[in-house]
């Protein structure tokens, strides 16, 4: 850094007038209103031979100038992009320091926000959701949102596993409030993962030829909330059932870790879908395990109905 500023400065050293530059730089420097008003709140800099802080004051002034003139983080000319230079005083010499610069901050908190919402096959668009965002067009959508906002707001996971169902037509928003949930959570620096079901089953199931369920799995069952995304749309095979959502769920009961979802069915309908195979057959011990899952389901979410326009066929 210092030699990027004694290479300004050397410039005008090797022309021949250097010396009268000089003292035309070393004014511009003293006559800069910030460095202008910390000389007059530091007597004891002022005192001491200009040579010793004239480099650190350039760099100061360069450096504020190029804030004040802000052409965005992106574009930022200083030495340390997105850093802000500050000058402070110690037995007569002159410190410079840099810290963060507003820009620079928030970008750090938008890409520590987005850190902590994890996704499988969600588009950017629910990423993005925000309560703000949500159209309270119909009763139903007021209170799901409601209920949706106070879940954000007072959720514990490790303390509380009780989530949420959202449940309702094709189309009306679930998944989009779903999206608004893990943005206000990521604001209480609490992580979530939102899953679409039916791509996650199948990439379940492919994982199995190279060994990486436990991993797969194991990135879901501890995730602080998770979201299961349009359950019941998926095919249902009894090792799925059993093996992948069934793991999950007990893991994270055991752990009080919430589970929301969202469906088209209601709980009675998605039992009935998670007790039928892919040969159509209903067996009585596939009613006995889906019962068993929907136990779960049940004592640990609280059931929201969403009804409204279809926001897909807009």
């Amino acid at each position: 850094m210092m030699d990027s500023i004694k290479t300004s400065l050397d410039q005008f050293m090797k022309n021949k007038n250097w010396h009268s530059r000089y003292e035309k730089l070393q004014r511009e420097v003293l006559d800069y209103s910030r460095v202008r008003a910390f000389l007059a709140s530091h007597p004891e800099v002022k005192e001491a031979p200009a040579e010793k802080n004239i480099n650190k004051l350039f760099e100061y002034k360069r450096e504020r100038e190029h804030c004040d003139a802000c052409p965005g983080l992106a574009e930022c000319p200083n030495i340390m992009q997105g850093y802000q230079p500050e000058i402070s005083a110690a037995d007569g010499l002159v410190e410079l320091h840099y810290h963060p610069c507003r820009l620079k901050q928030k970008a750090d908190e938008r890409k520590r926000h987005q850190s902590l919402i994890k996704s499988l096959y969600i588009p950017q668009e629910i990423l993005n959701a925000t309560f703000d965002d949500i159209e309270q067009d119909h009763a139903s959508r007021l209170s799901a949102s409601n209920a949706a906002l106070e879940f954000a707001i007072q959720a514990r996971p490790g303390e509380d596993s009780i989530g949420l169902y959202f449940h309702g037509p094709f189309g009306v928003g679930k998944t989009y409030m779903m999206g608004a949930i893990a943005n206000e959570l990521a604001e209480r620096r609490i992580s979530s993962m939102i899953v679409y079901v039916p791509d996650f089953f199948r990439e379940m199931k492919q994982s199995i030829s190279d060994g990486s369920v436990q991993e797969k799995l194991d990135n879901v069952k501890n995730i602080d909330v998770l979201i299961l995304d349009d359950i019941g749309a998926e095919t249902i095979s009894p090792w799925v059932r059993d093996d992948v959502l069934g793991v999950i769920l007990q893991h994270r009961m055991m752990e009080k870790l919430p589970t929301l979802y969202t469906s088209n069915f209601d709980y009675e309908e998605l039992e009935a879908h998670l007790a039928s195979s892919q040969r159509g057959a209903v067996e009585k011990i596939d009613e006995t395990k889906a019962k068993r899952i929907m136990e779960r389901v049940k004592h640990l979410t609280s059931p929201v109905f969403i009804d409204g326009k279809n926001r897909r066929g807009r």
